[in-house]
């Protein structure tokens, strides 16, 4: 199966999948019934591979490659920069391989000519590919993503890995715009962020699981089965943040995997991210609503999370990122049998 027919299944299986929130059920914020602040006085300014983001989300990699692609990053890219959010493109690797599928991605800086854009790339593609990634789309940061687990499941996936640190650590060398490792769904867990931030990138997106289920899609695209217990297989979300920040403390840490809700959102930001990615429902939106229902979308959980700001009594993302909370149940059973303190 060729690349682009790939990338059609991957995008008609994730609209078919069941929709998931990430699971932050074990965490809870503080209510504060009297904050020194006000709605209009809030601010959402933060920082993401030291980039400066006018809000804390962002639209995160969905696709690209594919003529259908073209459409849909145009979308999606006019509803980033109707909400002032970065985006980022999905896996260039389709266009490295075939010049024609480049338009697909260079759509979103012809939209968003003035937007915060992230390339996307393999991290086994290489340094050429990753230098034309950012070239492509003339972008302001580098996602490299990590996807071992769907690598295995799919028939035409990869299955050495060796040699990633190495080749990982030549495209942050390379490139000259700032490098965002993103797990795709399976969480990135405390050792695996020291390693990166020993390696020099600027950002990891933990990508966490509770979000689209690409194992799932996998097994849906080639009829294969597995347990159900191994479908479930990756860190969750909430305790992805904990475990990046834990072993990446110099580094910005992003999170994804199924926050679909300003709660949520608010939820990962005083976890310690800096910025929240959604993709999975974004897609959904736009393909089953239209770009207007999207940009209601983004715009809800932007203002949920500002009635969340208000009613925790914080004024900015940073304040947010301090305020009290309680963990409780399996999360608070994790943080204790792998150290881990918020």
């Amino acid at each position: 199966m060729t690349r682009q027919a790939r990338k059609l299944e991957h995008l008609r299986h994730a609209v078919e999948q069941e929709l998931a929130n990430a699971d932050f059920s074990d965490v809870e914020l503080i209510h504060n019934c009297l904050p020194e602040t006000a709605l209009q006085a809030l601010d959402l300014t933060t920082t993401a591979a030291g980039l400066a983001l006018a809000r804390p989300l962002f639209i995160n990699a969905i696709t690209g490659g594919v003529a259908e692609a073209a459409a849909i990053n145009r979308d999606l890219a006019q509803a980033a920069r109707s909400c002032g959010l970065a985006v980022a493109v999905g896996s260039q690797m389709a266009a490295i391989e075939n010049e024609s599928c480049r338009d697909s991605y260079r759509v979103v800086r012809e939209v968003y000519p003035e937007g915060i854009i992230f390339a996307n790339i393999g991290v086994n593609a290489g340094v050429t590919a990753a230098q034309q990634a950012v070239e492509m789309v003339e972008a302001d940061a580098l996602q490299v993503h990590l996807n071992v687990p769907q690598e295995l499941m799919m028939a035409e996936g990869d299955r050495d890995f060796r040699g990633y640190r190495q080749q990982l650590a030549a495209i942050v060398q390379a490139v000259k715009v700032p490098v965002i490792v993103k797990e795709v769904g399976f969480g990135i867990a405390r050792e695996q962020a020291q390693q990166l931030q020993e390696l020099g990138v600027a950002a990891i997106d933990v990508g966490g699981r509770g979000g689209t289920n690409f194992l799932q899609i996998e097994c849906a695209r080639t009829k294969q089965q597995i347990s159900p217990e191994l479908l479930q297989w990756g860190i969750p979300t909430a305790l992805a943040i904990l475990e990046a920040r834990a072993g990446a403390p110099a580094v910005d840490i992003l999170a994804s995997g199924g926050i679909n809700n300003g709660l949520l959102a608010a939820k990962a930001l005083a976890l310690g991210a800096q910025a929240v990615g959604i993709a999975g429902l974004a897609l959904r939106i736009l393909l089953t609503a239209g770009p207007e229902k999207l940009v209601e979308h983004l715009q809800q959980i932007l203002h949920e999370l500002k009635m969340v700001m208000v009613m925790t009594g914080c004024a900015t993302i940073s304040e947010l990122r301090q305020a009290p909370l309680v963990i409780t149940g399996r999360a608070r059973e994790w943080m204790t049998a792998r150290g881990l303190s918020r």
